[in-house]
């Protein structure tokens, strides 16, 4: 028995429709596996298992007055023919399931070792039964026609807690189901309510309804039951059993719903002709100006229009995290293309440099509100950012401002000053060392310092840090930085809005 016994698992249930002529039934078999050769799916065979002597009370075995137990009786097999029909099911290569609807055929079950055992939506609280069958070490399938959500619930905790392994299947007890009385959503109720539970669909509708399976299938139903017979001049067949061509065309439309429904739980392979569209739509990057060869690409530096030409870098290519480099000249007007570019992917680094803070802000034990804006200076370039930068959370700018400065260990903030923000600078966390005007300041957990304008200031810090910044109004042009170069670096920061899950 395969370990994914679930997994698209064509249960095909001859019931009684072997019409208890063992020949009859092992023509069955035969027929249903030379249609299911072209399929490459998991199969099983599935038979009933009643115990007449004892199921059928003494005082109206012989009352077929009663339609079961007409049916039941002159349907019967004994014990050798049902090993004969199961033998041959396994010989053709089918998983065999079997329906116990007493205790006595769940022995008959282990003794002829069937590989899934099979709960009748009219067994399903049976609980005399499912005790047996509990204490069977086979997988179990469970139909759940007519059953109320409270009585699923505990059939799925009475398996739970025994630790079995088992299905459920939606079922409607109508023979045939008309298209209208389905339900086919109770197949998403079920998948919601029991998330850990392989949920199928165990089907009666007439047998020449061939879009059902898709839609089931579209539902994401792993195991799929179809009552299946033969016709002959001596045995009719029901009205909602299928025959060896329907079967055919049963599942030949559920290998379209599954070719239909593609790949699951990851996403899906695109093809080239797709992706070579979606660029040709999107808008493309053109120079606004001449560009030199080494030069950064800055957005203000270039347009977006259309049409997009072979290998153009476009609108999606551009991120706070993407560099761009000439390779050549570019003149005014003309493409970026993957030929006269280079990009630089800086998403990991960045990323990096995100939990390293989250690890300085989580030692510090300070309680930080989700959605700040997170504000990464690196102010030589990303690269040198663990020896020259900071970190800002941005809590509040209007006319008075609330900052944290998140330092790492041996990270040192250049020197600058404002000319119109005045701030006082509160040491939450961690050492700093605080220069003012060239005179050094240690300073530790608690203790407060006022920056006044035009006072030159630039702080590090040896284990990292975190800095509680008050202060007037910031205004974006009003760093001024001694060394000129950092200036000339428009892409000095890094902003992030949801940073903090």
């Amino acid at each position: 028995m395969k370990k994914e016994i679930f997994e698209n698992l064509f249960v095909f249930e001859m019931a009684n429709n072997h019409m208890g002529d063992v020949e009859h039934g092992l023509k069955i078999i035969r027929e249903i596996r030379n249609i299911c050769n072209n399929f490459d799916f998991n199969f099983a065979f599935k038979f009933q298992y009643r115990d007449i002597d004892t199921f059928i009370h003494p005082d109206f075995k012989n009352n077929f007055e009663y339609k079961y137990v007409k049916r039941f009786s002159e349907t019967k097999l004994d014990k050798n023919q049902f090993k004969t029909l199961k033998d041959e099911a396994v010989k053709m290569g089918f998983v065999t399931i079997c329906t116990p609807f007493d205790e006595n055929s769940v022995e008959l079950i282990e003794k002829y070792d069937f590989d899934i055992i099979k709960i009748a939506s009219c067994s399903l609280t049976d609980w005399s039964l499912l005790e047996r069958i509990s204490k069977t070490n086979k997988p179990i399938i469970a139909s759940t026609a007519g059953a109320s959500l409270d009585d699923i619930d505990k059939v799925v905790s009475f398996f739970t807690h025994r630790d079995k392994r088992f299905a459920l299947m939606h079922c409607v007890a109508e023979y045939p189901t008309k298209k209208n009385n389905l339900q086919l959503n109770q197949i998403n109720l079920l998948k919601a309510r029991y998330p850990h539970v392989v949920v199928g669909y165990s089907t009666h509708e007439s047998p020449d309804i061939y879009d059902a399976i898709k839609v089931v299938i579209g539902k994401g139903a792993k195991i799929f039951e179809k009552h299946v017979g033969i016709q002959t001049e001596k045995y009719r067949l029901n009205d909602y059993s299928a025959t060896p061509d329907q079967v055919k065309k049963w599942l030949e439309a559920a290998k379209e719903g599954f070719e239909m429904c593609g790949v699951s739980g990851r996403r899906m392979d695109f093809t080239e002709k797709e992706l070579s569209s979606l660029r040709s739509l999107g808008r493309g990057v053109f120079a606004k100006k001449d560009i030199k060869k080494g030069e950064r690409i800055n957005l203000s530096d270039v347009f977006l229009a259309i049409p997009t030409q072979e290998n153009q870098i476009i609108a999606n290519d551009l991120s706070k995290y993407s560099e761009f480099y000439t390779t050549e000249d570019i003149k005014k007007n003309e493409p970026i293309l993957l030929k006269n570019s280079n990009k630089i992917d800086n998403r990991e680094k960045i990323y990096a440099m995100v939990q390293k803070v989250k690890d300085v802000i989580m030692k510090s034990g300070i309680l930080v509100p989700s959605r700040l804006d997170l504000e990464i200076s690196h102010h030589y370039g990303i690269d040198r950012f663990y020896e020259y930068g900071c970190t800002l959370i941005n809590f509040i700018n209007r006319e008075y401002c609330k900052k944290l400065i998140v330092v790492l260990p041996g990270q040192k903030h250049p020197e600058q000053y404002h000319k119109v923000k005045e701030e006082t600078f509160h040491l939450l966390y961690g050492d700093v060392i605080l220069k003012l005007d060239g005179v050094k300041k240690v300073c530790k957990p608690g203790e407060i310092v006022t920056v006044e304008r035009r006072v030159k200031h630039t702080f590090s810090s040896k284990t990292g840090a975190i800095i509680e910044e008050i202060s007037s109004t910031h205004f974006k042009e009003d760093s001024f930085y001694t060394n000129p170069e950092i200036a000339k670096n428009k892409n000095r920061k890094t902003l992030i809005t949801y940073w903090a899950g």
